[in-house]
């Protein structure tokens, strides 16, 4: 029985694979592919929040610093590619022209190489993650002090991007970009083929992250997100695991942050902040927790809700909105996927009850 119900997640993994890469493309215009690509980024975003959160535990209000690194990642190699095509006939960037910077800095010139990016877009959200998780949780820092501890790193994020106005674009971060790796991003063509790379990221992104939490390591993490001290004492290093997810995660935010700027066009501090790192937690609460397919599924259908309110009713959008996540909140507080695991679940049978009530009775006795 375990193995047809193997097979039919298999077979419903790769047909929702290839609707979202062949049958999506051909059934909506340019711009609303442009929308669900940008998504789907968001989906590989909430599936690393959703093995911090969901299964371990750690609630982290700062996730957004880690997509905003991959993304900055992204944007100065973008930006470079403009070379001197750019409105003011220099190779600097318009904004440092517009500071008054007279020379590339040391640390923007690596970022004239794709590989070198591509590994950054991991490497610096991966390494600040690791950074803070070894000094958090070898502290036993956890719970609401975590929390808030990272809800600080973004404000000092926000504050350092907006004030090195010469170095990052300050408050209007970097945009205008042209093309990636030669091909034009103005072009329907090269906009379809990032939509369709975001797809395999994102399909590989679950399929690692369903790797990862299968096994033992998936029971590690739930054990310590119910009773870490106990964890402890049966001989684990809790610290080592939350590192490693920790780290984990922020990987996947800063890959989540590198297939979110050619899409869009823009980053900026404001995309790093409090309040979009709230909205990842958002969405994983919305789709179910602990369960990787509600965090896809609640990063697309909140963020959907959220363009579908904002063009239907553009007075009173954000009320509905909020009124999403309350009734979410209250009505389904497991999520959706969540509330239909428990709708689908075996009930118990009479003769189990009976079972459960005579070890209740022994251990009384």
């Amino acid at each position: 029985m375990n193995r047809v119900k193997a097979y039919a997640e298999w077979l419903i993994f790769g047909a929702v694979v290839l609707v979202l890469a062949v049958l999506v493309p051909g059934l909506l215009s340019d711009f609303r592919l442009g929308l669900l690509g940008k998504f789907l980024a968001f989906a590989v975003l909430a599936l690393g929040m959703d093995l911090v959160w969901g299964y371990t535990g750690m609630l982290s209000l700062g996730h957004g610093v880690f997509f905003g690194l991959g993304a900055y990642a992204m944007a100065m190699h973008l930006k470079l590619e403009v070379g001197n095509a750019g409105n003011f006939g220099t190779d600097l960037p318009d904004f440092m022209f517009w500071n008054g910077v007279t020379e590339l800095p040391w640390f923007w010139q690596p970022f004239h190489y794709f590989g070198f990016t591509l590994a950054m877009v991991f490497v610096a959200p991966g390494l600040l993650a690791f950074v803070l998780g070894w000094l958090t949780f070898r502290n036993r820092i956890r719970g609401v002090y975590f929390s808030l501890l990272t809800q600080a790193l973004a404000i000092v994020f926000v504050t350092l991007f907006i004030g090195q106005q010469g170095y990052t674009g300050g408050t209007n971060g970097i945009t205008d970009f042209r093309t990636i790796l030669g091909f034009d991003l103005s072009s329907a063509a090269t906009q379809k083929g990032l939509y369709e790379a975001t797809v395999v990221c994102l399909a590989l992104s679950y399929l690692f992250c369903r790797w990862l939490t299968g096994g033992a390591m998936g029971k590690v993490l739930a054990a310590i997100r119910d009773d870490e001290v106990r964890v402890r004492f049966a001989g684990y290093d809790p610290a080592a695991y939350k590192v490693f997810i920790f780290t984990v995660s922020a990987c996947l935010a800063g890959l989540a942050g590198a297939l979110f700027v050619p899409q869009v066009g823009i980053i900026s501090p404001t995309t790093m902040g409090i309040v979009p790192s709230i909205e990842i937690v958002i969405w994983v609460a919305v789709g179910g927790r602990g369960t990787l397919v509600g965090a896809i599924l609640g990063a697309v259908l909140v963020n959907a809700a959220k363009s579908f309110f904002s063009e239907s009713f553009p007075d009173f959008w954000l009320y509905l909105q909020g009124s999403l996540f309350l009734g979410t909140v209250l009505f389904l507080p497991l999520g959706i996927v969540g509330f239909f695991q428990q709708w689908f679940a075996p009930k118990p049978t009479e003769e189990t009850e009976q079972e459960v009530e005579a070890v209740r009775e022994g251990v009384k006795l």
